[in-house]
């Protein structure tokens, strides 16, 4: 029985691939049936299923290969064979008929680019923002005149800055991403400079490889093609033209039909004239925000921005909402304003700083309100209530100082700053230390007879055991001045005063040396200060200069013997920030004792120096003359001379600086300095800055020192050595 035909075909293939050389089972071959499909039985012949090895090496059969070389070239043009399968008819005769062009519009117009002008050659100038970061821009600088502004602004807000900047590892797909976000951002920033027909180029490179955005290195390039920078239009500001005083707001706002377009201006000029609304009158003026239209066929900016002035006014009372706490009277006091000045919001803000800087409150709140309405030629009145929220009015304060010669210095307050109403305090003090002991009580009142005017009344007691003097005193001090303060520096201040003043005094005593009598003094004086003060901070100057002035006349009566004199001090400081880390600072000193002979003056109120204040380097009140025991006596005059520089570290985020210093000094016995005996003191110092000013540390060592000098002198204190 012969075997079925799918074996045979099995066999054939079997042969084939054994033929080219593939493995196949003996036990295939066995089984193979010599009939074979006729297709394949001119590939593959009984031969080649007798032996197929053999027939493999002798290559196809030259009867085979010769019927494959005679066989006929098929033509490409003749047509394919019906297949009685296929019943769709044939496409070659099927006619496709051919589209209509589309006719122009003639409203659509293609713009002219110049291409030579993106391929960043000799017209366009590159402005690195950094390694990765580059801006293209017109050559022609008033095709773009504010392309360094605009440099700057663009870099402290793009993101491939930002990207530049961390340390993670960047890659082309993050600088792509943030290059799109970037080239919105440029048409965001051209627009607000005016540019709205703008076209910003970007070019992203590959990391690495330099040159792929310019030949900076730079990985993200945007070329900047302004185009025409669009202009104002038509200017539409409500009903400012009402206001008695239009023409004078409508300069204020400083933009006018076809001027250069800009977003800035429009926010500056909004600034502007509602500054000039509240200056001159306006309290309750109003506007609304600005509208911009924008017209790309004219190439202009209508703007609209509805202004109301709602009426010119004048200032009238002053209402106080605790009257037994600050009463309206004194309000209108300190108010740098009287009923009828024309209203103006800054002398509003003026007073709520004045009252937040008596200390006696935590919060103001001022509502305007209207009395009258304006009339045909005349203001309004407006009356402004003010609500205040009491602050805590009792403060126990302290303080601690040392220096090696002086020693420790311990000072303690009690305050009440509305004891007597409004604004009467009463302070009781006191001082411990190495060399005076103090008890003492103050009364002042603020803003007494006018505004930043103060009066002091002082009585103390007071113990002094220094190495120039021992006193025993009780004085009586009052003053009334005009001085400045952490919120209000002024340039001016000044003071007069009165002194009575009973004091035992007797020169120091040193060892076991006996000590001498007592000698009293009673001491009248009236002290005057004057202050010019350019500086820009009360406590940590910068920059400017202060030049003052102190003239007390006095008489004084001692053992029978009375005698006038003039005590007077001159003193002058210059500061200037030679870099953002160093300030160099200098100061000189005069003083001088005029009218009758040193004996006569009580050593308290000689002239001395040395110390934290004077001469770094020296101990308190110990350059000048000295008696046979080497204590100093004081004397009729001084001279002093200081100079260092407050370099900041950047240590403890910028709050630590060290300070080299060099200081002179000398005092004389007679009215004019003797500068032939200077004391040069040298050291450094360190300052710890905080919210309340700088606390200081200075090492003072004497370059040319007395017998009774210590070789080095420590000072710590608030502020700066002057």
């Amino acid at each position: 029985m012969a075997p079925p035909a799918s074996i045979a075909w099995s066999n054939r293939v079997a042969a084939a691939i054994a033929a080219l050389g593939l493995a196949t089972a003996p036990h295939a071959l066995l089984a193979q049936d010599r009939q074979a499909p006729p297709g394949l039985e001119d590939l593959i012949p009984d031969s080649a299923v007798d032996d197929p090895e053999a027939w493999a090496r002798e290559g196809v059969e030259p009867e085979a290969r010769a019927s494959a070389e005679q066989a006929p070239a098929i033509d490409p043009a003749s047509p394919l064979v019906d297949d009685p399968a296929i019943e769709v008819a044939w496409p070659d005769q099927t006619p496709i008929p051919r589209p209509e062009p589309l006719a122009g519009d003639e409203e659509i117009e293609f713009a002219q680019i110049d291409r030579e002008f993106f391929r960043g050659g000799p017209e366009m100038e590159v402005v690195s923002l950094g390694p990765e970061l580059a801006l293209g821009f017109p050559t022609d600088e008033d095709a773009f005149p504010m392309r360094d502004a605009f440099a700057d602004r663009f870099e402290a807000l793009s993101t491939v800055e930002e990207l530049q900047d961390d340390d993670e590892d960047d890659n082309i797909a993050q600088l792509a991403a943030r290059a799109r976000e970037d080239e919105e951002l440029l048409g965001q920033l051209l627009q607000v400079y005016g540019y709205y027909d703008a076209e910003v180029i970007r070019i992203v490179g590959a990391p690495g490889r330099r040159g792929a955005a310019d030949d900076a290195g730079a990985q993200v390039r945007f070329d900047i093609v302004p185009g025409e920078r669009y202009s104002f239009g038509a200017i539409d500001l409500g009903e400012l033209a009402r206001a008695p005083d239009a023409a004078a707001l409508r300069d204020a706002f400083d933009i006018a039909t076809g001027d250069p377009l800009s977003s800035d201006a429009i926010v500056e000029e909004q600034f502007d004239l509602d500054r000039a609304l509240g200056e001159t009158g306006y309290p309750f003026a109003e506007i609304d925000a600005p509208e911009l239209l924008i017209d790309h066929a004219r190439a202009q900016g209508d703007l609209t921005m509805p202004v109301r002035p709602n009426g010119k006014y004048a200032f009238g009372e002053v209402v106080s909402g605790s009257p037994d706490f600050l009463s309206s009277r004194h309000l209108e006091t300190i108010a740098r304003f009287d009923r009828g000045d024309v209203y103006q919001r800054s002398l509003e803000q003026d007073l709520r700083r004045a009252i937040v800087a008596t200390g006696l409150v935590s919060s103001v709140t001022i509502t305007r309100r209207e009395i009258a309405p304006p009339g045909p030629g005349t203001p309004g009145e407006v009356a402004l209530d003010v609500e205040m929220t009491k602050a805590k009015l009792r403060t126990i304060a302290g303080a601690i100082g040392y220096g090696s010669e002086e020693g420790f210095r311990l000072e303690g307050s009690w305050e009440h700053r509305n004891f007597f109403p409004p604004e009467g305090a009463v302070r009781v003090r006191g001082i411990a230390g190495t060399q005076e002991q103090l008890a003492g009580i103050t009364f002042r009142r603020n803003n007494f007879g006018g505004r930043d005017r103060i009066l002091n009344v002082d009585a103390y007691a007071s113990t002094i055991d220094s190495p120039a003097f021992d006193a025993r005193t009780v004085a009586f001090v009052a003053s009334y001045e005009r001085s400045s303060t952490l919120l209000f520096q002024k340039p001016i201040s000044w003071s007069v005063g009165f002194e009575a003043v009973a004091t035992g005094e007797r020169p120091a005593t040193a060892g076991n040396a006996p000590q001498q009598a007592r000698q009293t003094y009673f001491v009248g004086a009236i002290p005057l200060f004057l202050q010019l003060d350019t500086t820009d901070d009360l406590l940590d100057p910068k920059e400017g200069f202060r030049v003052a002035g102190r003239l007390s006349p006095e008489v004084s009566r001692s053992n029978g013997v009375e005698s006038f004199y003039l005590r007077s001090q001159f003193d002058a400081s210059y500061y200037q920030q030679v870099s953002d880390s160093v300030v160099v600072a200098g100061r000189a000193r005069f003083g001088t004792i005029q009218g009758t002979a040193i004996a006569n003056i009580a050593p308290s109120r000689r002239l001395y120096a040395g110390g934290g204040g004077s001469v770094r380097g020296y101990g308190y009140r110990e350059i000048g003359p000295h008696d046979d025991l080497g204590d100093p006596t004081g004397g009729r005059s001084l001279a002093e001379v200081a100079l260092e520089a407050r370099i900041r570290t950047g240590m403890f985020d910028g709050a630590l600086s060290v300070v080299p210093f060099i200081d002179a000094g000398t005092v004389s016995t007679s009215t004019f300095p003797d500068f032939e005996t200077f004391r040069v003191g040298a050291g450094l110092g360190v300052r710890y800055h905080t919210g309340f000013g700088p606390i200081r540390l200075d090492v003072g060592v004497p370059l040319n020192p007395g017998p009774d000098h210590s070789a080095v002198a420590v000072y710590v204190s608030l502020g700066q050595a002057f």
